[in-house]
């Protein structure tokens, strides 16, 4: 079972992971708004797994067990994966994003 803890709107990579913790995983669904080169905008829903270096063992074991089958269940296809919190920004979401065009 999947519990929602917080929604947030209107929140920016910087800022979302400013709240997200650092020693503890956590499955994110966030939904991006991305300007194309070609100057079309969309807002892909991406699915961001939290598992930072540090967090016990037996958390990241869950986490990490039940990804998949949330991930096949919500039919997610943006799918990234952050070891550490300070890599979720802008920049690299847009790195992540960019092989999907």
């Amino acid at each position: 079972m999947v519990v929602l803890e917080e929604e947030f709107q209107n929140i920016s990579p910087e800022e979302l992971k400013m709240e997200l913790p650092e020693r503890q995983p956590r499955f994110v669904v966030y939904s991006y708004k991305y300007v194309h080169e070609d100057g079309r905008v969309s807002y892909p829903l991406c699915f961001i797994f939290s598992s930072p270096v540090g967090c016990k063992p037996e958390q990241q074991m869950m986490y990490a067990g039940s990804k998949n089958r949330l991930v096949q269940t919500a039919e997610l296809t943006k799918v990234f994966e952050i070891r550490t919190t300070e890599d979720l920004t802008e920049a690299w979401l847009q790195e992540k994003l960019s092989f999907f065009r």
